[in-house]
């Protein structure tokens, strides 16, 4: 089977940073477009593409990088597995229906972007709890593996999840004669990191040009919510950045100023790092 996600580690953890990007798999299973009613394109609609690559430069600063390998359109690594939608997995009992299952964005997902159907039916129950077996859960063992490594040596851990969103997302939150924002910053209304760090993210982009929001219309779904802990030194801060601005949405390619948003990333990357020195390793207390 395909590995279901990697990590790239730098040759010394200098930081409690770690940085993941759930959404940007780009393996897709032959039996799963098969299965598909949509064609290529259409199916990756969902995918955060590129964002491994523009994350890619964590590990040179001395944080965990974390990359899922399946897409989001088999499987949603930022859902609980509990959130299975009846309407596309077959045996499923009463669910608690929340607004990520009735629009069809459970952790296996019914839709991608724009509302469009992924299958012809359904799918059975064991093969929804055979992809949540094969990949969720190695991929959140993993990264809270990281998560746990990170607080074993410095006493806290901060968890940066990269997405991407469509340029059109930001329909609802954009004013005439103000900004379009180009970067949401959600860390479900304060409860899953410290304000430091969200500051620093935003200061951080906010140098760069860019135009900064908080917690809408993102604040951060299953990972900020579940891995979000800053009573107990565990932050999570979901970043969502316009895809416009480093591709082209409807080619799917990379645009010319992919690279330069790669570097802005990077040097975000590095300011929360510095706003977050390593501390003195409990071993050493």
């Amino acid at each position: 089977m395909h590995p279901p996600y990697r990590v790239d580690r730098p040759r010394r953890i200098l930081t409690p940073v770690v940085v993941a990007s759930p959404h940007s798999g780009r393996h897709y299973p032959a039996e799963f477009l098969r299965a598909s009613v949509l064609d290529e394109r259409a199916i990756r609609s969902s995918e955060d593409a590129f964002m491994d690559m523009l994350v890619e430069e964590a590990p040179r600063l001395g944080a965990p990088v974390i990359a899922a390998e399946y897409p989001r359109a088999w499987l949603d690594l930022n859902r609980s597995p509990e959130e299975m939608d009846p309407a596309v997995v077959e045996g499923v009992g009463r669910v608690v229906q929340t607004p990520r299952i009735s629009s069809g964005l459970g952790v296996i997902p019914r839709v991608v972007a724009n509302g469009r159907a992924i299958y012809r039916g359904k799918l059975s129950r064991a093969e929804a709890e055979a992809r949540i077996a094969q990949v969720w859960r190695p991929y959140h063992g993993a990264l809270d593996g990281l998560l746990g490594e990170a607080e074993a040596e410095f006493g806290e851990s901060v968890l940066l999840d990269f997405h991407s969103m469509p340029h059109e997302a930001l329909d609802s939150v954009s004013r005439p004669g103000q900004r379009r924002p180009e970067v949401v910053l959600g860390d479900r209304f304060g409860a899953s990191a410290s304000g430091e760090i969200v500051e620093a993210l935003e200061a951080g982009f906010a140098a760069e040009g860019l135009c900064v929001i908080r917690n809408a219309p993102f604040a951060g779904a299953f990972v900020t919510q579940h891995y979000g802990r800053p009573s107990r030194g565990r932050h999570a801060v979901q970043v969502e950045i316009d895809r416009s601005l480093y591709m082209n949405e409807r080619t799917l390619r990379p645009n010319a100023d992919f690279d330069a948003v790669k570097r802005i990333v990077t040097r975000v990357i590095e300011r929360v790092i510095a706003a977050r020195p390593g501390r003195v390793a409990l071993a050493a207390e």
